[in-house]
């Protein structure tokens, strides 16, 4: 590869690694004046409806009816409920705690994957990834638990932890599933589909009445948007074709980081010794995990079939 292409490469890296670790904080503001069904529908509804025709003019082909069906349900569980319960759960809770959270979501997958008939069995590796990774979800809790624990703050833990189980869900479903559309259109039927279903659901909830024209709100859903969206997936293909994807996959490291600063710097959120080391041991955990996972997968497929594996990556969730 030339040194000018592979500048670009680890500039995309670098955009995934800060733009989806900042998503938490947009998320966390938006929320707090716009409805939340609404406020992630519109998101992705307009981030599909913008990136289609472009992929259009640039020659993707649409998808399939074959693979309209997986696409959706993909969509569904990655954007509809994953992303849609993290933003609604994020009424409650700190976008530090969010993130931190939802960076367990490999401990899920591989444990969902072992319970599948040809899935991949829990290594010893893997499960003591895991177990280090729950202890430093508890220990991050560990200050609400031991006191008077808010019922709505309850709430929105259950919350971020059915949008863990769907994105497991999700990843694993999409894995598991020969679609042969682009990964990029698939993304944005992915965004198209989610996103009307999720501006379903505010409408009949009642939320167009509560919907108001907040700059504080649209500029966080335009933030979301762009950055999250289009310009964030857009690096993150990119990057996944230029570099290893060992390389890329670091970006889920630095994003809960930049959600906790980001948090204590803007919303003055929690920042202190208990959150910093149950930082240091959930990612431990999710490093353990990834790695065992990428040992049981070197020289398995080629660069292509790794962009489309993880196609059901999109947008964390961010």
């Amino acid at each position: 590869m030339q040194d000018r292409e592979l500048i670009k490469a680890y500039f995309a890296w670098a955009a995934v690694s800060i733009f989806w670790g900042t998503t938490y904080l947009a998320i966390r503001i938006g929320v707090e004046v716009l409805p939340p069904a609404l406020f992630a529908g519109i998101r992705f509804l307009i981030a599909g409806l913008i990136l289609i025709p472009i992929l259009l003019l640039k020659g993707y082909s649409l998808p399939s009816k074959k693979d309209l069906i997986p696409i959706s349900i993909t969509g569904i569980l990655l954007l509809t409920v994953a992303n849609g319960t993290v933003v609604w759960s994020e009424q409650w809770v700190s976008s530090s705690l969010a993130a931190l959270i939802i960076a367990s979501i490999p401990f899920f997958m591989v444990g969902m994957e072992a319970l599948m008939p040809n899935g991949e069995k829990l290594s010893l590796k893997k499960g003591l990834g895991i177990l280090v990774g729950f202890c430093g979800i508890f220990l991050l809790l560990w200050p609400d638990i031991k006191g008077a624990i808010n019922s709505a703050y309850l709430k929105g833990i259950m919350g971020l932890v059915i949008a863990i189980i769907a994105w497991a869900a999700g990843s694993i479903y999409s894995k598991h599933r020969d679609i042969k559309t682009a990964p990029f259109m698939s993304a944005a039927f992915q965004m198209l589909i989610a996103g009307g279903v999720l501006t379903l659901i505010g409408m009949v909830k009642g939320e167009l009445s509560q919907f108001t024209f907040d700059p504080k709100g649209i500029a966080a859903l335009v933030y979301l948007m762009i950055f999250g969206s289009l310009i964030g997936y857009s690096a993150y293909i990119y990057a996944l074709a230029k570099l290893p994807t060992a390389t890329v996959s670091t970006y889920a490291y630095i994003n809960p980081v930049i959600a906790v600063i980001l948090g204590w710097l803007v919303l003055d959120e929690r920042l202190d010794w208990i959150v910093a080391l149950a930082t240091v041991i959930i990612l431990s955990g999710v490093l353990l995990v990834k790695k065992e996972a990428e040992k049981l997968k070197t020289g398995s497929s080629d660069a292509m079939n790794e962009v489309k594996k993880k196609d059901d990556l999109i947008l964390e969730t961010s």
